[in-house]
């Protein structure tokens, strides 16, 4: 199990493709914090869609680390809401799972 890093270069399409890869589990990516509303376009960097204020940056993940604080940190970092699930994507996974976990 490889660490995932994260970049603002990274595409949405490239970030979901590596996570699945990397964790088994997949990745949703939304345009708001809250993970209300519009999912964020797959060509797009998580730099053009970062919110207002947000520092953005480099981001390095490892398996091991619990869904809910990846999805908090990932909202600090860009401002940008994710939601973990499940590998094939149908339900979303508990916080206190790994990532690895999660694709389970």
């Amino acid at each position: 199990m490889a660490d995932l890093k994260i970049s603002g270069r990274t595409t949405v399409r490239k970030l979901k493709e590596e996570f699945k890869k990397a964790f088994g589990s997949s990745l949703r990516v939304y345009m708001s914090p809250s993970c209300k509303g519009k999912m964020a376009d797959d060509a797009a960097t998580l730099a053009s869609i970062r919110a207002e204020g947000a520092k953005g940056g480099e981001l390095t993940v490892g398996g091991a680390k619990r869904v809910g604080n990846f999805e908090t940190e990932f909202v600090e970092m860009w401002g940008i809401g994710v939601q973990v699930a499940n590998a094939d994507d149908t339900k979303l996974a508990d916080n206190d799972a790994t990532l690895v976990q999660a694709g389970k």
